[in-house]
Formats: C-alpha cells, sequence, structure tokens
C-alpha cells in the first residue's frame, strides 16, 4: 500500500527533494527579552558563571551527571541570568562572548531565565565590540502571573 502513496505522482517527490531555503537568523538585544517568549537569537558576552548543581550519578550507570550553572550574560542594552546545563557549562566561561541560537524564556521564582534546550545551540564566537550595559538586570525584574477572566 505505501508504494502505490508513493508513485502517487511527482509533485510529492520534488517537495522532499527541495529543503526549504533556510531564513537568516534575526538578531535581538537582552532588552527586549519578554517572558514566555522562545526562538530568540543574540550575541553576549559571559560576565560571570556560579555552579548552583553537581550531582554526579554512579548508579544507574546509564543515567548522567546533572551539572548546572546560572550565568550572568550581557550586551549594550542589559543583563540577564542564562541557565547552562551540563556541556553547556564548559562553554559558558567567564569573559567569552557566545551566540545563543533558538534561546528561551523561562520562568523561575518570577523573574526571568535565558535558557537554551535540545532544539538550540551554543556558540562561542569571537570577542564582541561592545560593554556591557550591567545597571539593566532583567532578571531582578520580578514578575507576577495574572489570570484574565473574559466576560
Amino acid at each position: 500500500m505505501a508504494s502505490n502513496h508513493e508513485e502517487g505522482g511527482s509533485d510529492s517527490s520534488n517537495k522532499k527533494k527541495q529543503q526549504p531555503a533556510k531564513r537568516k537568523p534575526v538578531f535581538i538585544k537582552v532588552d527586549q527579552l519578554k517572558p514566555g517568549t522562545t526562538g530568540h537569537t543574540l550575541i553576549a558576552n559571559v560576565l560571570s558563571s556560579n555552579t548552583v548543581l553537581n550531582k554526579g550519578r554512579t548508579t544507574p550507570p546509564s543515567l548522567r551527571p546533572t551539572l548546572i550553572a546560572e550565568c550572568l550574560i550581557g550586551d549594550e542594552t542589559g543583563t540577564i541570568i542564562f541557565t547552562a546545563r551540563n556541556e553547556q557549562v564548559d562553554l559558558m566561561k567567564t569573559g567569552t562572548t557566545v551566540i545563543l541560537r533558538n534561546a528561551k524564556i523561562d520562568m523561575f521564582k518570577g523573574s526571568m531565565r535565558l535558557a537554551v534546550d535540545k532544539w538550540g545551540r551554543i556558540e562561542v564566537t569571537e570577542p564582541a565590540k561592545f560593554t556591557v550595559k550591567e545597571d539593566n538586570n532583567l532578571s531582578l525584574v520580578e514578575y507576577e502571573l495574572v489570570n484574565v477572566v473574559e466576560e
């Protein structure tokens, strides 16, 4: 049955061969980040990195150890806390410049945290030519979830 479906026409086989054109990334600044948003691409300097969880698992051996670090990153518009997990911690060294692709905003105790999950990517790049605006930390702003009832 599956072979009949695939032979249905050359139109479907052309779609498989042609991949969609890749979009150019739209780089945003730290001060443009909003709660609950995803898909951000930005360039930032790593100001500090503090390990907050280092759980080594010995049994069962198939489970990897968990390593989490909170890194203060920023650009010329502000700073935010980035939550680095496992292999990401090694990339987020103090003083490096990184490109975060497909980053998302997680809410932790009412404040914003930036994170890159398995669908995103962290790349170390050449040092940026901007100075970080350290007095605008978006992670210090506390948000409150308000449910709006429509009538």
